[in-house]
Order: structure tokens, then sequence, then C-alpha cells
């Protein structure tokens, strides 16, 4: 028998042996799952988005099925048809669902902002950000590339004047469009709340002037006329207490920017 025979069958005994240890390896080793978990996962929508806190859906399978206080309405692309699905899976009851929605927190179009200089790089928001944070005077405004845009999954956000406006009726609220934004403008919030302060900017309020005539001037007239003290100033910006916030308006009435708006009308 020749070297290279010899050598072909050592090495096909090996590689048999190998394959045999690793499949019965696989048979004792194997962590077997609920059988529940697949059946959870096929009511789920498959997005894989993370809007419900854990890493795609196979996550949230997983969480729903081992543990009881996983809440069944995570799932905000789902809705709550998918949340009844899980709930006759489970043998659970289906508590409210909480219509959810994204939201920019800017309202500094063209038309309410200027520009700083003249981009002529790579339209995206985030190459904009790199150049000393985009072309606006406003350092913490929406830069109007359409980052977000391009990474909504149902066309849900549009570029108007320099601004990203939501389509609340295609908003599935899955939260991509919050990890495309360089600038973390975009959050996920219950549609129907009372009121909404649309503005990042933390700078004080002569240069906040200077910079968008829509901005927050951290001029404490909303805390002061508040009557249940839901708002307060927090870093140069309003910041509303939904858990106490009871919806009567006064502060959207007295802000003399407008940078406050009823629930809704920042939205499409």
């Amino acid at each position: 028998m020749s070297t290279g025979t010899l050598a072909v069958i050592i090495v096909t005994v090996i590689g048999i042996v190998c394959a045999v240890m690793l499949s019965v390896a696989s048979k004792v080793m194997a962590v077997k799952e609920d059988p529940l978990i697949p059946l959870v996962r096929e009511c789920l929508p498959g997005a894989n988005c993370g809007a419900c806190g854990f890493a795609g859906c196979n996550g949230y399978a997983a969480a729903l099925v081992e543990d009881p206080e996983t809440e069944l309405t995570l799932c905000t692309p789902g809705g709550e048809d998918v949340a009844k699905s899980i709930g006759k899976v489970l043998g659970r009851k289906v508590g409210k669902m909480v219509l959810m929605t994204a939201v920019i927190g800017c309202r500094g179009d063209n038309s309410k902002t200027s520009r700083k200089m003249e981009y002529k790089g790579i339209k995206t928001c985030a190459a904009a950000n790199m150049m000393f944070g985009g072309t606006g005077q406003c350092p913490h405004g929406c830069l109007g590339l359409g980052d977000c845009a391009r990474g909504c999954p149902h066309g849900a956000i549009v570029i108007r004047d320099g601004l990203a406006h939501v389509i609340d009726s295609k908003c599935i609220a899955c939260g991509l469009c919050t990890k495309t934004c360089p600038k973390g403008l975009i959050f996920i919030q219950p549609y129907y709340e009372p009121v909404r302060v649309l503005c990042s900017n933390t700078e004080k309020g002569a240069v906040v002037r200077k910079e968008c005539s829509i901005g927050c001037i951290a001029c404490g007239l909303c805390v002061k006329n508040c009557p249940v003290d839901a708002i307060k100033i927090e870093n140069n910006l309003a910041v509303i207490d939904y858990d106490e916030c009871i919806g009567c308006g006064a502060c959207r009435t007295v802000c003399p920017v407008k940078v406050i708006i009823a629930s809704g009308h920042g939205n499409e």
C-alpha cells in the first residue's frame, strides 16, 4: 500500500470518528427548547427590530415562555392582534395595548433656522454630523438628510424643508429610526401623550434664540403655570413628567416659542 493511499485512509477514519463524536456530543449536550417557544415565535412578525427590548423575535419568544412576568404587549409592530395570538398560545390575558409612535424631537425646519455652511459631502446625516456637527446653526437640530427615512422599513418618515416628519398612520414604532439618527432626536412615545416638547437644544436661551426661532429658551413659564408641577427645566430644556401630567394644556398655551405642542400635532 502506497504512502498516499495510507494517508487518505487515515484521514478518512479520523473524519468518520470525529463525525460520530460530534453527533453524539450534539445529542448529549443539546439544550432542550420549550415546545411553546416556536409556537410563540410563529405569532411574531419576524421583524427582529428589537422594539420589544429583546434580541429579536426569538429572544422575545423565549422570554415570554420562560418568564411569566414578561408583558405580552411589547411587540409594537405586531400590535394588538399579535398580543392576542400570543395570549392564546400561553393561556394568558392580554393587557391594554398602548399605541406608540416615533417622535422627532425638533421642529427647526429651513424656515425656523439657518445654515452655517454649505455641505457638499456624502448626503447622509452620519457623514454631515462629522463635519462640525452638521450644516445647521443649531448643533442639536435635525440634519435633514434622511438617514431615518431610508432606515424606516414602512416609509413612515419623510423629509420636508430640511426636517424629518413622522407619518403616524404608517409608523409601527419599531424603533429602527432611533438607531439611525446621529443626534439622537428620535424617540418612541405613546401616541396619546397630552403634550410634547419638540426641542433637544440644551444651550442657554440667548444662544438658542440665535440658532432657531422655535427652540426651547428655558424661560420657565411652563413650569410656573403648570397646576400639578408636571414640568420642569432640566439642562436648559423643558421636560414633562407624564405620570403627573393631567393634559390641561397650560404649558402649551404660555410657551412663547410654541415648542410645546398637543399630542399628534408634531407628526402627520
